[in-house]
């Protein structure tokens, strides 16, 4: 019998939630053809999975429009190595997962050679930036949207697109369980919960760490009953957070947890969020949430430029209405965010109200990811 050459994929996630979305596909994947071979940069995540690492995944933690030029020389040189390395052993196709601003350019380059490339998790071009479209329109061979309204505007500039879904809303049940979630993280199943997510990055935590232990500590004073839980990606960010804590509100009643952020939205009875894919966990989720975000302030003002959509959180966005509250930079007041909790403890019937809505923007989401996702990827590898 001829010998089968074995399939190889190369693959790139950026952060945290690339790393979640790239080990389903990678799973997927290898449910259904189990010979094939992943390498480049994941996380614990992708390692798992399968995929064989390449580099740090921490390399590409960056976030907002100054800070990553800081970081330029040490980027420009990482993927000029992962060029020479992909040319050198050329993937059977490549997949960049989300990060567009290090992916689309390495992608055109590898493109350009003659390998194929899927681009998965739409940049916001439909929100900022839409001349960015021409050059995506160049640097994929096929893009895949978490989202229906991203597949309509890639299809309105004729870039080939499928919509698939989002793997979270499968893997999500419509209806969870609290004092379940709440007995596997060792906590009082009948106490009133507030979990605080303030990102996956180090950025991230820097900015938000303050507003929201102050926050908390402000809603504990005023409602002494509260307890408070939070999640945190890896031990790196729990540490700069457990420092910021022990800064700002050493005696807060809050219980720290590392990679069981999904664990801590079920067990939760509101959350304060910070933007990002966390809002639409915690919408799926069904829980009531404060969707809250500070950066320098010279990015700010770049956003304020440049951003044109109504909205930030993915909740709002998908509902084009403004179902939960936004506070952005100087709105983001431990204040004002500790106002929003307690307004929904104060107010069942909006939180029911806002639940409906929820499950409603869930079921929209769903859809059999992975085998749209398995289908995307092996036509793109049979035309090749």
């Amino acid at each position: 019998m001829e010998h089968q050459q074995v399939k190889k994929i190369g693959i790139l996630a950026g952060e945290a939630s690339g790393d979640l979305l790239g080990a389903r596909l990678i799973q997927a994947l290898r449910s259904r053809f189990p010979h094939l071979q992943f390498e480049g940069i994941g996380g614990p995540a992708m390692a798992a999975a399968g995929c064989d690492n390449l580099f740090d995944i921490e390399r590409l933690a960056v976030m907002g429009f100054i800070e990553p030029l800081f970081r330029i020389p040490d980027l420009i040189k990482l993927r000029s190595d992962l060029y020479r390395h992909f040319i050198q052993h050329p993937p059977d196709v490549f997949i960049g997962i989300d990060a567009p601003d290090f992916n689309i350019g390495l992608e055109l380059k590898l493109r350009q050679a003659g390998i194929p490339v899927i681009h998965y998790v739409s940049p916001s071009v439909w929100a900022w930036r839409q001349y960015r479209v021409r050059k995506i329109a160049k640097a994929v061979d096929l893009m895949l949207t978490l989202l229906p309204f991203e597949a309509k505007f890639y299809e309105q500039h004729q870039v080939p697109v499928r919509y698939v879904g989002h793997p979270l809303a499968e893997q999500i049940p419509l209806h969870t369980d609290k004092i379940e979630a709440r007995r596997a993280l060792c906590i009082e199943e009948n106490a009133t919960y507030v979990a605080l997510l303030p990102g996956s990055r180090r950025q991230e935590i820097r900015y938000m760490a303050e507003p929201f232990l102050r926050a908390a500590y402000q809603a504990w004073k005023l409602r002494p009953h509260l307890r408070f839980i939070t999640a945190h990606v890896n031990e790196q960010r729990y540490q700069e957070f457990y420092e910021y804590y022990k800064l700002y509100t050493p005696d807060l009643p809050l219980e720290f947890f590392t990679r069981r952020s999904q664990d801590v939205m079920a067990a939760a009875d509101v959350v304060a969020v910070t933007s990002g894919t966390s809002t639409l966990e915690t919408m799926l989720f069904k829980k009531p949430m404060v969707i809250a975000y500070r950066m320098s302030a010279l990015t700010y003002q770049l956003a304020k430029l440049l951003v044109k959509t109504p909205y930030v959180g993915l909740p709002n966005l998908l509902a084009n209405e403004l179902l939960v509250p936004e506070l952005i930079q100087d709105a983001a007041s431990p204040e004002a965010i500790c106002q929003h909790l307690l307004d929904y403890l104060d107010h069942p019937e909006k939180v029911q109200t806002l639940q409906a809505r929820f499950t409603e923007l869930h079921q929209l989401l769903r859809a059999d990811s992975s085998g749209c996702i398995s289908d995307a990827v092996m036509s793109v590898m049979g035309a090749a």
